[in-house]
C-alpha cells in the first residue's frame, strides 16, 4: 500500500462520509485534489495552513483510489500526488486530528503511523 495524505476541515470530511465521495474545493477550481506524501505533509501544512486549527489529516491508500493520481512537479522540482477526480471515501483508511502547536506550526502528530 502506498499512502498519500490530504488535509481538510472536519465538516468537509463529514459531508463526504455521508455521500461516499470527497470533493475538495480545488477539484472545481484546479481540476484535482491536493495531496502530499508522508515526507511532504508537514511542510505543506506549514506553507498553506499555518495557524489554522480544526483540521483533519486523511490517510489515503492510493491503490484504492478510483480516480487518476498523478505525481506533478510543483515547488523545487518535488513531485506531489494529485487526485484528478473525486476521492472515494473507502480509500481513506485512517483519519486523525491535525492541529498546529502553540506557535501555529505543524509537526508530525505522535499517532502518525503509515501502515
Amino acid at each position: 500500500m502506498k499512502t498519500i495524505l490530504h488535509i481538510t476541515p472536519p465538516q468537509d470530511w463529514e459531508k463526504a462520509k455521508n455521500t461516499g465521495i470527497y470533493r475538495a474545493d480545488s477539484l472545481e477550481t484546479e481540476g484535482f485534489i491536493h495531496c502530499s506524501t508522508p515526507t511532504q505533509v508537514v511542510r505543506t501544512a506549514n506553507l498553506w495552513f499555518k495557524n489554522q486549527t480544526d483540521l483533519l489529516l486523511l490517510f489515503i491508500d492510493s491503490e484504492k483510489v478510483t480516480s487518476e493520481i498523478r505525481y506533478d512537479i510543483v515547488a523545487e522540482n518535488q513531485r506531489f500526488p494529485h487526485i484528478y477526480g473525486a476521492l472515494n471515501t473507502n480509500a481513506v483508511f485512517k483519519v486523525i486530528e491535525f492541529e498546529p502547536n502553540e506557535n501555529g506550526v505543524f509537526e508530525l502528530p505522535t499517532e502518525f503511523q503509515v501502515e
